[in-house]
């Protein structure tokens, strides 16, 4: 049986898969707003990895049940990351992959009560989750510039 995140044994991480969805500029990236566990915050779109799950798997389903949306490519690598604690203050890995979507008509949901764009230097102007802020500082345009 799998353990529930908030009981993760020490010395094990809880690993979340991230979508990085860029816009047309390729300088901000999607974020959504949590209108569920925690209201107000803006947060990357993406969850917890399943066991047995493929990263691409685990984006597809996810943004599919956050938001509605179908993700119709994954990068093959992560592009970042992100090691730290959680809300709960257990420590999670978030592997930061580029995906990219149908369109961005979002279904509103609990998870997803909105989304945007944001380039790194506006992410100080939101109530954002540590993986926000993470990206941003971390976060380079030049990488993405090559499709």
């Amino acid at each position: 049986m799998q353990p529930k995140p908030s009981e993760v044994p020490k010395g094990f991480y809880r690993v979340s898969i991230k979508g990085l969805i860029l816009d047309e500029t390729r300088k901000k990236f999607a974020v959504l707003l949590d209108g569920f566990e925690n209201k107000g915050w803006w947060e990357l779109p993406g969850g917890g990895l399943e066991w047995g799950e493929s990263p691409q798997e685990c984006l597809k389903r996810e943004i599919h049940e956050e938001m509605g949306l179908t993700v119709t490519e994954v990068a093959p690598l992560p592009s970042y990351y992100l090691i730290g604690k959680n809300m709960r203050e257990n420590w999670t890995l978030n592997l930061v992959f580029e995906i990219k979507v149908k369109d961005l008509n979002f279904t509103q949901s609990e998870e997803c009560m909105g989304l945007r764009f944001i380039s790194p230097e506006e992410v100080g102007s939101i109530n954002a989750f540590r993986t926000v802020k993470e990206l941003a500082a971390l976060f380079d345009s030049a990488k993405h510039n090559q499709k």
